[in-house]
């Protein structure tokens, strides 16, 4: 991948810390567009190393160029840190990621579409109950079926969680695989399984097409924002 497209991203970014309105911009008010130091070859290495894979071709570059992390879509691209001499990413679920996993492919397929509708047609009601303790352990039970069916840690090896919506809601990174560097997007939270994120032509989101499309609307939104005084 040719990295030159990440060329000046990181200073259009930093322009926007200084525009009025940035808090029009969905999740600013987290990352406020500050973004880590871009990793030098050698850090990039050394997690490339001990993570046991190369990262995407657009990630790279984006860690190298623009920065390790921050200011992104949504609530910002989640930070990759060496902490104690481990790399690990940092952000809300990013301990989804088994990183010991990164080189096994992501599953395109997740769980029986007719297993999860079945197992949510017998969710626990409260009003069917009662003693609040008798539905208190109703869906404790529950929940014993329906985490090893969604949250399973085979759905999301070779993959890292990337960014936060908010509630549970994620987008992942896909590292291995045919979906390799692509966003999913993650809203179990709701009952829903993982699938691609896409544009607004239907094809699926890679990182670069992720990042740049959040850039020029941040840009065309404070464009327009009306001037501070």
């Amino acid at each position: 991948m040719d990295a030159s497209i990440w060329v000046g991203v990181r200073e259009r970014v930093q322009a926007l810390i200084a525009a009025p309105g940035g808090d029009r911009v969905f999740g600013a008010i987290g990352h406020r567009f500050f973004l880590a130091d871009p990793l030098t070859p050698a850090e990039l290495a050394d997690l490339e190393g001990q993570t046991g894979v190369s990262l995407p071709g657009e990630y790279r570059g984006f860690l190298l160029l623009v920065g390790a992390g921050g200011a992104g879509p949504s609530y910002g691209v989640y930070p990759v840190r060496l902490i104690q001499g481990r790399w690990r990413w940092e952000g809300d679920g990013a301990e989804l990621a088994d990183l010991s996993r990164l080189a096994e492919p992501f599953p395109r397929e997740g769980a029986d579409p007719e297993a999860v509708q079945l197992l949510l047609s017998e969710h626990p009601e409260e009003e069917d109950f009662e003693e609040i303790e008798d539905f208190d352990d109703a869906i404790e039970a529950w929940e014993e079926r329906w985490e090893p069916l969604m949250w399973s840690a085979d759905r999301t090896v070779g993959a890292i969680v990337i960014s936060t919506l908010g509630c549970a809601a994620r987008e992942w990174l896909i590292i291995s695989g045919p979906e390799r560097g692509r966003i999913w997007f993650d809203n179990r939270a709701d009952d829903e399984d993982l699938k691609p994120l896409l544009d607004e032509t239907g094809a699926p989101m890679t990182f670069t097409h992720w990042y740049l499309a959040w850039l020029e609307k941040a840009e065309r939104q404070l464009a327009s924002a009306p001037a501070a005084g």
